[in-house]
């Protein structure tokens, strides 16, 4: 670069050869448990005992908290709240669990003992008629997850990677060379494996997290990362697994913020709290996941008349939008951790509307890039 400009790189880390140790070691032991597992339910079977298998259950919200009571919620991103326990000789909902958390916790021995990977619809065609459907799937591998306490990229179960990338950074995932920092106005997908990423350097001074591919790709022909130092990222609707690993991974090692931008309706609100709080799926994982720290930088119900768009823009509240935003006010986190996000849902309830982030470009066609994220950034309007 024709300037010096403070480059900010992830702490060294492990070495190839003691973070592939270190790697292996972890499925070494996990596959170990897991064949204990097994062997002492088939052993329970063939002597005619009812093997049981208690599963933690957590929760990271709940939808019954009082804003006078907070107290009353017992919700933790640690501590489990209860107890489920599977048994195969039940004949009830909780046989046909266990059954599919077997057949499931197999398929993934036989991944951890040739090292290969797979995607959770490929392990739905190979039982899909006891599956079913792939959801069945999904609430095996979050059930092994709180069993054998890790997370699903322990189990070799890879997602098919939705998220999208640009910017001030570079990086190596495995033998992959990332570098937006060549080319910061195009997109690169998100890793799949945040374990495999290594000599990361970025002299980006924020991370911008979009809603839609949409706002990501008008930043990009806006050349915005051009014109701003930053790290752009989306993860087209609500988020998946690897793009919530690395926001999270970005901020926790290169220590810059993180600006969320959303639309303005219940949705949008709820792909904001994803990012910030996490989901009640992935409750187990959630303090993995979360980046308590991100900014809701919009759009507010307020930047309507702050500025100044016209009312063609607006849309009403449908009943459907009334019912999700009021059972996101119920969730306790409002109450006790960001009674500032609370006031903003509220005052879109109040007024029963909503607008998308493109509503922005009513003023012109680049006024999302050339005034309101720089502006508002800079002057800290955001929550």
């Amino acid at each position: 670069m024709a300037r010096r400009e403070k480059r900010r790189g992830a702490p060294p880390l492990e070495g190839d050869e003691q973070r592939l140790r270190r790697r292996q070691e972890e499925a070494g032991l996990l596959l170990l448990r897991i064949r204990g597992l097994v062997r002492w339910v088939v052993e329970g079977v063939a002597t005619g005992r009812s093997p049981s298998i208690v599963l933690h259950r957590y929760r990271n919200y709940c939808s019954a908290a009082d804003a006078a009571s907070p107290s009353h919620c017992d919700c933790s991103y640690d501590a489990p709240v209860g107890t489920d326990v599977l048994s195969l000789l039940h004949k009830d909902c909780h046989t046909s669990r266990l059954n599919v958390l077997l057949r499931v916790l197999l398929v993934v021995q036989q991944l951890l003992q040739q090292n290969k990977h797979c995607s959770k619809r490929d392990i739905y065609y190979m039982y899909p008629s006891i599956f079913v459907e792939v959801a069945v799937v999904d609430r095996a591998i979050n059930d092994i997850c709180i069993l054998f306490k890790c997370s699903r990229h322990n189990l070799n179960v890879v997602p098919v990677v939705k998220g999208l990338v640009m910017g001030w950074i570079r990086f190596e995932e495995g033998e992959k060379k990332v570098y937006c920092i060549t080319n910061v106005n195009a997109a690169f997908s998100i890793p799949v494996s945040i374990e495999a990423i290594k000599d990361v350097i970025s002299v980006a001074q924020y991370i911008l997290v979009v809603e839609k591919e949409t706002v990501f790709q008008r930043l990009a022909n806006d050349k915005f990362c051009e014109r701003n130092r930053c790290i752009v990222i989306t993860g087209r609707g609500y988020p998946d697994i690897p793009t919530r690993r690395f926001l999270r991974y970005l901020v926790e090692q290169l220590h810059l913020p993180a600006y969320c931008l959303v639309d303005s309706d219940p949705h949008g609100f709820d792909i904001l709290a994803t990012y910030k709080f996490g989901s009640l799926q992935l409750a187990y994982d959630a303090n993995l996941l979360r980046v308590p720290d991100i900014r809701w930088l919009g759009v507010f119900t307020s930047d309507f008349e702050d500025f100044c768009l016209p009312d063609c823009c607006l849309l009403h509240l449908s009943p459907e939008d009334r019912r999700k935003a009021e059972g996101i006010l119920a969730r306790c986190y409002l109450h006790k951790e960001a009674p500032e996000l609370r006031s903003e849902l509220e005052a879109m309830l109040q007024k029963g509307v909503k607008f998308e982030i493109e509503a922005l470009s009513a003023s012109s066609i680049s006024f999302l890039s050339d005034k309101y994220i720089p502006e508002k950034i800079k002057q800290g309007r955001h929550l």
